[in-house]
């Protein structure tokens, strides 16, 4: 194992870069971490509260992080298993989640083409169990390898183990900052692939396109069509792409809402649950396009809270609980903030 002098460790580092929001806070200590070895010569030196950072897309830094942040940079991707129809792929927790979603498509891998552009690292993914266009990362989820931060030791989860949920998973709830996920095993097909158009605009931007037997490849350039039109490039305008749930319930909640509003979308659940947009409910509430000092609601896709330049967290963080006010004041429905808003009060 390397001695704790091969990992750089920045005092006082700025973490603007690292987060899309563009917040300018900044951590205590930083390090990047590129290997197994490397974190855990890390976690010896290591400075509660201890952070690990991904691609930095789900994240609101309401101020200073107190502590140490360990980037996770762990690169790699490894034909782990062929069989008749698929493939096992293992991918380092640090791989660009797109840059992934792009080689698979390369190769003629299918599953994840819906989940093209998605912001984020692999290893934040199971973590959100990240989803779009009718596709979630557990219907293609293997297992994955972490490292238990408190003794360095490596644990493998298979997908029960993660419990898996609507944006959700046990890495968010019981074992959430115990873990530091390296690398990800995902099944994809070979041959045979079972698309997904059904679901948002796909099948139009599909026609808008010429393409009438769509390839994986087609689906992959569709969802990056329709993510790019309705979703602002945090390079050119901060955000964190969908700052809310989409809110799932009781029937029983939706009737009323129907009554005043014929026309609100909604989905039926399996368990008898309704799921309503988010965004719907927001733009209802006159939110969409609106600006608020240094932050606002995009004008495209009320989901969507933005950093015109300068926002803090703490404004971001403000402009979204007034949202969360207004929405339950009118609806009876409360939303839940699907970024991870730091510090929080554990961490402080």
């Amino acid at each position: 194992m390397p001695d704790t002098h091969t990992i750089l460790i920045r005092e006082n580092s700025p973490l603007r870069p690292y987060n899309t929001f563009g917040i300018a806070a900044h951590a205590a200590r930083f390090t990047d971490i590129h290997s197994t070895d490397e974190l855990r010569a890390a976690l010896k030196v290591q400075t509660q509260p201890l952070l690990i950072l991904g691609g930095g897309s789900n994240i609101l830094f309401t101020r200073d992080w107190p502590g140490m942040v360990l980037r996770n940079c762990i690169q790699g991707i490894t034909e782990a298993r062929k069989f008749k129809n698929r493939i096992w792929v293992r991918v380092g927790g640090g791989v660009v989640w797109h840059n992934f979603v792009l080689w698979a498509v390369g190769k003629g891998y299918g599953g994840i083409e819906n989940l093209s552009l998605i912001p984020g690292s692999v290893g934040a993914a199971p973590v959100q169990n990240i989803g779009a266009y009718g596709v979630e990362l557990k219907d293609v989820f293997v297992e994955l390898e972490a490292i238990e931060l408190a003794t360095g030791k490596r644990f493998r989860f298979n997908r029960p183990d993660c419990r898996f949920g609507y944006r959700d998973s046990i890495f968010k709830g019981p074992e959430k900052g115990r873990f530091c996920i390296t690398s990800v095993t995902f099944s994809l097909t070979t041959n045979q692939h079972r698309l997904n158009t059904s679901y948002g605009d796909i099948t139009k931007t599909l026609e808008t396109m010429g393409v009438h037997n769509p390839t994986i490849a087609d689906i992959s350039t569709a969802v990056i069509r329709i993510r790019s039109s309705k979703l602002p490039d945090p390079a050119q305008l901060g955000n964190c792409g969908s700052f809310f749930k989409n809110p799932e319930v009781e029937r029983a909640v939706l009737e009323p809402i129907q009554k005043e509003y014929p026309e609100v979308p909604h989905y039926n659940l399996a368990d008898g649950r309704v799921k309503i947009p988010a965004g719907w409910l927001i733009q209802q509430c006159g939110w969409k396009g609106k600006r608020v000092g240094n932050t606002g609601c995009y004008e495209k896709q009320a989901l969507v809270l933005v950093n015109y330049g300068g926002a803090t967290g703490q404004e971001v963080k403000n402009l979204a609980f007034a949202i969360i006010d207004s929405v339950e004041k009118k609806f009876g429905v409360r939303l839940e903030p699907e970024v991870n808003i730091l510090p929080t009060e554990a961490s402080a």
